[in-house]
C-alpha cells in the first residue's frame, strides 16, 4: 500500500485506489474502537478526492460528542498505533498512525456537526462533484509542493485561501439545496 510519508516533508502522488481502501480500514477500525462514543467517522483530505494528487497520509474525521469523552480512550487507540499529539487546531484532537518519522494517518477529532466537522465534509463533497474545482486544487498543490518540498507548514498554509474559498461555495450550494 502506497501511503506513509516523512514528517514536514510534500511530496505529491498521482491518486491511488489503495488510498479509499486504508480509509476504509481506518473508519472501520476506530468505528469498532470508539462505539457510541463518536457519532460519524469519515475519510477526507485529499485522499479521499478522486483525480487528484495529494499526500500519501490518509485523513480521517472523527465526529464526536464531547471531545473529552474522546481522551479516556487513548490508551486503547495507542494499542493499535493511533498515538494522541495534542490540538492542533483549537477545539480539535488530533492523532497520528505510523512508524517513527513515517505519518500515514492523520486523525481530527472534532465536535459532531460543529463548523470543523461540516468543513471537512463539504471540502471533500464539493471537490468530489466539481471537477473543474478539484482541478484548479490540484494545480495549486502541485505547485507549491514544487516550492515548499521540505516545510509542510508553509505547503499547508499557503493553501488556506483556496480552501477557505472552497468551503465558502459548499457551504451555500449545501444549504441552498437544503431549503429550497
Amino acid at each position: 500500500m502506497s501511503i506513509g510519508l516523512k514528517r514536514g516533508t510534500v511530496i505529491l502522488l498521482e491518486h491511488q485506489e489503495d488510498w479509499e481502501k486504508a480509509g476504509k480500514e481506518c473508519v472501520k477500525l476506530l468505528s469498532s474502537i470508539l462505539g457510541e462514543s463518536v457519532v460519524g467517522v469519515q475519510h477526507v483530505g485529499s485522499t479521499s478526492i478522486p483525480g487528484i494528487h495529494a499526500k500519501p497520509i490518509i485523513d480521517i474525521a472523527v465526529g464526536a460528542r464531547c471531545l473529552d469523552e474522546v481522551l479516556e480512550y487513548r490508551e486503547e487507540l495507542g494499542k493499535y498505533g493511533i498515538i494522541f499529539h495534542g490540538e492542533d487546531i483549537p477545539r480539535q484532537l488530533l492523532f497520528v498512525m505510523g512508524n517513527g518519522d513515517i505519518r500515514t494517518h492523520h486523525i481530527h477529532f472534532v465536535t459532531w456537526n460543529g463548523e470543523a466537522w461540516w468543513n471537512y465534509i463539504l471540502f471533500r463533497d464539493y471537490l468530489c462533484t466539481h471537477p473543474e474545482k478539484a482541478k484548479a486544487y490540484d494545480k495549486l498543490k502541485m505547485s507549491l509542493a514544487m516550492e515548499y518540498p521540505n516545510d509542510r507548514k508553509a505547503y499547508t498554509n499557503s493553501k488556506n485561501s483556496f480552501i477557505k474559498t472552497i468551503i465558502t461555495e459548499a457551504k451555500k450550494m449545501h444549504f441552498e439545496n437544503r431549503y429550497s
